[in-house]
């Protein structure tokens, strides 16, 4: 089985497929767990403070200006979780799930979110047992934050909730955890918002639907070479020097994809050709190669979200804030 590090940075479409759907292992690196303990020390810090800090110290939204006392903070985080956990609707696929619970560890590894690493590494437990939280399709705010399905997730953390057994069969989650020898997390100042405070929702879906697109673009491929040969075409409009002075990046892999596929193929090397085939298959590298720039482009922004950091508040450190 192969094994993803989530460090305090970069993470590869492939990493993200891999631990979705191949249940690749999850660890954590020396880097990350340095970063969250830092940005830990510092959350404590503030919570010490007598100045209200927002998210720390005093409660959400309306509430903001609301200080909380002490003996009622985890109260209050475990309270944030259990209330936002609303979602309705027919359960998400598993594989989203997976990938919406490696986003946020993701996120979390950071070191700008002020959880304790403990809270990261149950995430990466949970994940390599297999067991995956129980969430349901509507909830999302959008750009606002995936508020109610990570909330589902982080209920499976804290020992509640509903959730799936490795072999997709629903279990009580104390039971999963148990058998999978996983302490539930005691959420401490800051942990709670720092669990639903983001959109991995919609980049996981996001990322999922990629995927399917980008198997659906080698289906694609692979049906075009196909057809050349069973049309007995000419492969001359594959050539490089064709594609090379358009210089569009998806139109000249296109051409080189569908050389590789048709390389040793008698029919393909065949010289009893017609002097011109249908447009169809000539314009083949040019409307494919007009999705794959499509489809690099919109993965580019899925790429650069889901190695950004999503919370409210940030921590900084270094810099006190």
């Amino acid at each position: 089985m192969a094994e993803v590090i989530i460090s305090t940075s970069g993470m590869t479409f492939g990493d993200l497929v891999s631990i979705a759907r191949h249940n690749a292992k999850v660890s954590l690196s020396e880097q990350s767990i340095s970063a969250m303990q830092s940005s830990r020390d510092h959350v404590e810090g503030l919570a010490a403070s007598e100045t209200p800090v927002y998210g720390i110290s005093t409660g959400f939204g309306a509430l903001a200006n609301r200080h909380v006392s002490q003996e009622l903070r985890t109260q209050l985080q475990r309270s944030l979780i259990r209330s936002h956990a609303a979602g309705v609707g027919e359960p998400v696929e598993r594989e989203v799930v997976r990938a919406l619970m490696a986003l946020r560890l993701k996120t979390l590894a950071s070191g700008k979110t002020g959880v304790r690493p403990v809270v990261a590494e149950t995430m990466a437990a949970i994940l390599n047992a297999g067991i995956t939280p129980l969430v349901r399709e509507f909830g999302s705010l959008g750009c606002s934050g995936d508020l109610a399905p990570l909330a589902h997730c982080a209920l499976v953390l804290m020992g509640e909730g509903e959730a799936l057994d490795k072999d997709g069969v629903k279990r009580p989650v104390p039971e999963l955890l148990a058998e999978a020898q996983i302490s539930p997390v005691q959420l401490a100042e800051k942990e709670g918002l720092a669990l639903i405070n983001g959109t991995q929702f919609m980049s996981a879906y996001g990322m999922y639907c990629l995927q399917k697109a980008e198997h659906l673009i080698e289906m694609a491929q692979l049906i075009a070479a196909l057809s050349f040969d069973a049309f007995n075409c000419t492969t001359e409009p594959l050539s490089p020097q064709i594609h090379s002075i358009r210089a569009h990046e998806g139109q000249v892999q296109t051409a080189q994809k569908l050389r590789d596929y048709l390389a040793g193929s008698s029919i393909a090397e065949s010289t009893n050709k017609q002097i011109q085939d249908p447009y169809s298959f000539r314009c083949i590298p040019q409307v494919h190669g007009a999705t794959i720039d499509a489809f690099n482009h919109v993965l580019s922004i899925f790429m650069r979200e889901i190695n950004s950091v999503t919370d409210n508040p940030n921590i900084f450190p270094d810099q006190d804030l």
